[in-house]
């Protein structure tokens, strides 16, 4: 039988526990929650739990109901994965296959009277081949019409490495926002920060200041994020360097070099160019018709007189 890691907070009983809440009234139109078990001055909003392979590791989760009538809450464990924009989203869809999987509950639904709340026991065990880094999981409750969930930050016992890269640097169309690719290559859960620098044939066309980003890369994910820059030049040709870093010594560097044209204000001044020359040659052949239409005129008009000159003689 794989070991017990015994938790200050843990509850050994195998059953949901009632409670009366205190001053629950102030609360009757709030509706049921969950959260971890709190022991006194314990103010934690979220699950941490560390294992060696083979351990089983325990905790208690909170559901209460402040509200008039029974709520019947359905329980399970959830992996984690990453949203598109790289933050920490449930998987409340599909089977778990990861930390999720190895969440065990004493009570798979509960029914919480008004004004309590049951305090539900649970375990995780680490298969004996888990590979050592984080696991991202939850507890994941449903119940009238909707469904919440408590993060578990799972970590298992072992070497970890904090390693990412910076992968498919590029210009959006509009030539206003740097797109590019984060990959967690690691075994822990990162936080990065980017800095942003730009030089171009004028000089500096950028320099953003290393800034923490709104991700939480998970071990073997990769997100597609966007830089804003609004301010880009309209003319210039730029090397642009993005260099992210995390905890754990982990950082790395992209690179993408991009050219700036206004072609907008390029095509309005070719066009004007095009009319001035085409009004030019216009202009030209108005004028050489003109000249010779007079030429012609006053050689009829001498070849006239002479024929008078000739015949009044």
């Amino acid at each position: 039988m794989p070991p017990v890691v015994p938790r200050a907070s843990a509850v050994l009983c195998l059953v949901a526990g009632l409670f009366a809440l205190p001053g629950a009234s102030a609360y009757a139109d709030e509706d049921w929650s969950l959260a971890p078990a709190r022991s006194a001055g314990d103010g934690r909003s979220s699950f941490y739990l560390e294992g060696a392979p083979g351990a089983v590791l325990q905790d208690t989760v909170t559901v209460t109901n402040p509200g008039d009538s029974a709520r019947t809450v359905e329980l399970r464990g959830a992996d984690a994965d990453n949203a598109a924009d790289g933050s920490f989203e449930i998987e409340a869809d599909g089977a778990s296959r990861d930390g999720g999987a190895w969440i065990r509950l004493a009570e798979r639904k509960v029914t919480v009277p008004p004004r309590t709340r049951a305090e539900v026991p649970f375990t995780v065990t680490v298969p004996d081949g888990a590979v050592p880094g984080d696991h991202p999981a939850a507890i994941l409750a449903s119940g009238a019409g909707r469904s919440t969930g408590v993060r578990l930050h799972l970590r298992v016992g072992g070497p970890t490495l904090s390693a990412l890269t910076v992968e498919r640097v590029r210009l959006a169309d509009d030539g206003r926002r740097i797109r590019y690719d984060l990959v967690n290559r690691g075994n822990t859960v990162l936080t990065p920060k980017l800095a942003v620098r730009a030089d171009g044939l004028f000089g500096k066309a950028l320099d953003r200041a290393p800034r923490a980003l709104p991700v939480e890369l998970l071990p073997g994910r990769r997100v597609t994020l966007t830089e804003p820059w609004p301010d880009a030049p309209a003319l210039d040709s730029v090397d642009v360097r993005l260099t992210v870093t995390a905890a754990g010594g982990a950082r790395d560097q992209g690179l993408a070099s991009a050219t700036f044209v206004p072609w907008g204000a390029l095509a309005g001044a070719v066009g004007g160019l095009v009319a001035v020359v085409a009004g030019g040659r216009w202009v030209r052949g108005r004028r050489g018709r003109g000249w010779r239409g007079r030429g012609s005129g006053r050689a009829e008009q001498q070849q006239t007189e002479r024929e008078l000159t000739g015949a009044a003689t």
